[in-house]
């Protein structure tokens, strides 16, 4: 049977040397001692990206198609991310139909790739945290249009970002009732408001210290509520301009196990400079996505550079920064039984990376 080598395996948080690893049929098959010089330097499982609104050359949400879902998908697998999920924002309910329909299509079509399902990202925000999302489409919710979204995304929205005060209850059971994991975020939300989303039984966060209240010793805000739960996962952006590494430090002795990696990629690359769709406009300044504004709309790494500031700037270990870009974003959104692992029965699919962090290759054997 097929195998591969390495010298370092990295899987669930542990790090392991001289390991090989058989496959069969797409599948891992058993994981063993390896004698003599491995092939590869360094071999985890695939990265996972819960947040990416855009690939090289086309952003999701201005162009809803399958040819965007791709460039998606094949740029980020360039980046050493292999499983994604990609975003469609605030926007018309025409347009957010319009891209389940073209995600649906996609995964139909393309059954082996790495495309999960997708990230509706609003439109159901607090206008007052809307970030670069446009105002004129920053809604609160019906329950019928509601109810219109949950019916078209049945099995195809992944993870819903919502601001939960502006939900009711029965709204967020909606939604729950559907499986579709949600996701507080682009949120005002008091501690008291926080805490109740939270005790409603939603347990993940947006891009945490972005577009959500902040943190303060006498109003603790979404941010606040979000570090004292144990139980809640934070996804956070490392690029060093969506949030200053010592936050992120802050962030990561806070919460050690539920921290994990995001990109929240404008565009991957660094190859589209200036970008335009209705009022929403982005420029890349100094390796950041600023809008006409001055205000960051989008960021412009890959989870592997991510990756990369975690272990050089905030001093998390690597065996530990794999997993908040592999295992723990899976387990966030319930998909830990079937990617994201280095194990017997799970699929062939892996990246490979060297010592410096600079290179990064998926290796599918799918």
């Amino acid at each position: 049977m097929p195998a591969i080598s390495t010298k370092r395996l990295f899987t669930a948080g542990t790090v392991f040397n001289n390991k090989t690893i058989t496959y069969e049929n797409g599948k891992i098959t058993a994981i063993e001692d390896f004698q003599g010089t491995p092939k590869y330097q360094n071999i985890a499982a695939p990265f996972f990206d819960t947040h990416i609104n855009g690939g090289e050359k086309l952003y999701l949400t201005e162009q809803v198609s399958m040819e965007a879902i791709d460039d998606i998908f094949t740029a980020s697998v360039k980046t050493g991310t292999f499983y994604v999920l990609p975003c469609v924002i605030t926007s018309s309910p025409e347009n957010i139909l319009k891209g389940l329909a073209a995600i649906k299509e996609y995964m139909r079509l393309n059954p082996k790739s790495g495309v999960m399902g997708l990230h509706l990202e609003g439109p159901f925000l607090n206008p007052v945290k809307r970030g670069a999302h446009l105002a004129k489409y920053v809604r609160k919710p019906s329950n019928e249009e509601l109810a219109g979204i949950l019916a078209a995304g049945k099995g195809i929205i992944k993870l819903m970002t919502i601001a939960p005060e502006q939900f009711t209850d029965e709204q967020i059971k909606m939604i729950q009732a559907a499986e579709i994991c949600i996701s507080a975020g682009h949120s005002d939300a008091t501690n008291v408001e926080a805490n109740h989303a939270f005790d409603l039984g939603i347990n993940l966060v947006t891009h945490l210290f972005n577009a959500m209240s902040g943190l303060h010793h006498r109003k603790p805000g979404l941010v606040g509520a979000t570090l004292a739960r144990k139980e809640v996962w934070a996804p956070i952006i490392l690029d060093g301009k969506h949030c200053d590494f010592d936050a992120a430090k802050a962030a990561f002795n806070a919460k050690p196990d539920r921290l994990f990696i995001i990109s929240d990629a404008l565009f991957l690359g660094q190859k589209k400079v200036k970008f335009q769709w209705k009022e929403f406009d982005a420029t890349l300044i100094n390796g950041e996505y600023i809008n006409s504004d001055g205000n960051l709309a989008g960021s412009a790494v890959s989870v592997g550079e991510c990756i990369k500031n975690a272990v050089e700037q905030v001093d998390i270990p690597l065996e530990i920064a794999i997993d908040m870009a592999t295992e723990r974003p899976a387990k966030a959104i319930g998909l830990e039984k079937d990617i994201c692992k280095v194990d017997v029965g799970y699929p062939a699919i892996f990246t490979s990376f060297n010592n410096d962090l600079n290179t990064f290759e998926v290796l599918n054997k799918a």
